[in-house]
This record gives structure tokens, sequence and C-alpha cells, in this order.
């Protein structure tokens, strides 16, 4: 255990450059463990991340798991497709598209729109009737934050258009495209790496202060979490947090509270860490944060994913909705 854990520090050593003879220095002096917490307080160090972040492009986020960002941009009817690549965004390749016929972010099905925000795709759909072309890419709306909004509906892909030709020029809520343009698309991404932003309008691209502020507050939720430092924990929590099963902060801080008195050794670590913009229709500064956790505890051990909804409000980071 102690083997692997000097691994890690060895990378983390590599990853923080400029702080390594420092923590050689403790390693000398004080021991491993004692690397680890000074690590720890540099992850959580905003000047750090800002340093980290001067020579990488986060316009369409922050990721070390995805490698790309495919922009719907609803109201010019346009997708672009960015490669992550050296620390910047490649554009690929921009075509029109078509979208929901109704305009605004989507809450119920069949409303016509087209859901505003960032998700995932699930799967590739093959065999589909001749309406949707060759194939098409699923979404995975609704997600977390969408399910403790009480929006529903399903269904939301990205397809092609009728063998037939016979096509209208808006969808029930999905975005479609010419087919060739979507084979081409399709060839040029991979499915489990791939980002998708839905926005209104104009893209508003993100900041490296947001980034540094987002990632210091991971490591410091994090930190807080591990150590059930309770209030400093619940701090990060916004008063409208709901999980998908619409359950809200008090619940939420009440189960918290009990867990958190039993004071139990914890260790939690946090890898491939992908933030990406959230745009929304409630006016918000919002990003989503989905990410790999183990977690390990003398009474839980899990290993899985971690996702979170958060917002930026003055200059504070507050999640919305987790799972």
């Amino acid at each position: 255990m102690e083997w692997k854990l000097f691994r890690i520090i060895i990378f983390l050593m590599i990853i923080l450059n400029g702080y390594a003879s420092d923590l050689v220095n403790i390693y000398r002096t004080q021991g491993l463990n004692s690397v680890e917490i000074e690590i720890e307080k540099t992850l959580k160090n905003q000047d750090y991340w800002k340093e980290y972040l001067k020579d990488k492009n986060v316009d369409y986020g922050y990721y070390e798991y995805k490698k790309y960002v495919l922009l719907t941009q609803k109201d010019q009817l346009e997708i672009s497709l960015f490669e992550v690549v050296d620390n910047d965004f490649k554009l690929i390749l921009r075509n029109s598209v078509i979208t929901g016929e109704n305009e605004g972010d989507k809450y119920t099905e069949g409303d016509k729109k087209t859901p505003e925000g960032s998700y995932d795709l699930i799967e590739k759909k093959t065999g589909l009737d001749q309406f949707y072309g060759p194939f098409a890419l699923v979404t995975s709306y609704p997600n977390v934050f969408d399910q403790s909004l009480n929006k529903n509906g399903y269904g939301i892909w990205i397809h092609g258009k009728p063998y037939n030709g016979e096509r209208e020029t808006v969808t029930k809520g999905c975005i479609a495209l010419d087919n060739a343009e979507l084979e081409n698309l399709e060839k040029n991404l991979d499915l489990n790496k791939t980002i998708l932003i839905t926005t209104p309008s104009q893209f508003k691209k993100a900041t490296k202060d947001e980034m540094a502020l987002i990632l210091t507050s991971i490591f410091k939720w994090k930190d807080a979490w591990k150590y059930s430092q309770f209030n400093e924990y619940i701090s990060f929590y916004s008063e409208e947090f709901k999980k998908a099963d619409k359950s809200g902060f008090a619940e939420f801080k009440d189960y918290k509270e009990r867990i958190f008195a039993k004071d139990e050794k914890k260790t939690i670590r946090f890898s491939n860490i992908d933030i990406s913009p959230y745009p929304n229709s409630l006016g918000k500064n919002m990003f989503r944060i989905f990410m790999d956790e183990e977690y390990l505890s003398p009474t839980i051990k899990f290993i899985g994913n971690k996702e979170l909804f958060i917002e930026i409000i003055d200059n504070e980071v507050k999640i919305l909705s987790e799972d």
C-alpha cells in the first residue's frame, strides 16, 4: 500500500513541478505522509491552479479524460466538433443542423424543445427507421440535474435525415444533420470521450479564473469530506440543492450530519476530472463536473464516478445537484 502511495506522490510531484524540490525535502525530513499532506494543501491553493492553467485553453472546459467537445448553438443552427490537443481546442468540423420546433430549454415530454446543458453520448443506435438516416447518437438527457428540476422526456438524439428526402426544417427536440455529415462527424470522435454542450445562443466561454476556482473548491470540498469537517463540507452546497429523487437541501444536510458524526477514517481520491460549462435557462453561471472517485472507509468501499452540477455565485462554488 505504501509503495502504491509513493508512486502516486511521485506522479503528483512531476505535475506540481516547481514544488518538487520542497516535497523531496519534506519527504527526507518528515516522511511520506507529510508529503501527501503538503500536496493536499497545494491542491487547495487557487494560485497553484492559476499557474497550472496558464498555458491551457479552457474556453470549452477543462478535461483530463474527455477528448472531444461537441458544441451546438441552437440560434445559429450550427454544430462544431473540437478535439482537445496539446492544451488547446482544435476545430475538426462545423456543420449546419436543425433543432427543436420550439425555442427554449426542454422541460416536458412532447414540448418539441432541444435540451440546453452538458451531456454525454451514451450509445450509437443503428437499424432505425429510414426517417433517422444511417444511425443516431443517443444523449444522456435527462441527466441528474434535469431530473432534480423535474424535467422529463427521453430519446434526445443526434441523427440523420430521411433517405427519401422528406423532412421538415425542425425536429421534435433532437439535433439532425445531413447523413454524410453525420457519418463524418461520428468518424472523427470517440463516443465515450465526447461531451455535448447545447446552448440557446452565443456560447459563453469559460475563463481560467473560473476553472482555478472550481478545481480549488473540488479539493477543499474533498478534504472537508475526508476529515468529517461538517460545517466546511456543507458550506459548498446551495440551499437550492436537490437530488434526482427531488429530496432537498434540508434532508441532505440532516443525513450527512448523521454520517459525519461517526467520524470514520476515510480515503477519498479523485482522478480524470472533467469540467464543462453548463448553459441553462435559469440565468446561473453553471458547470458540470464528472470524475472518477475512490472512496474507502471501514464500512464502505466505492470505486466509480462522481458527478456534480455547480454554480459560481459571488466568487464561490455552490453544488446544486450531485450523483
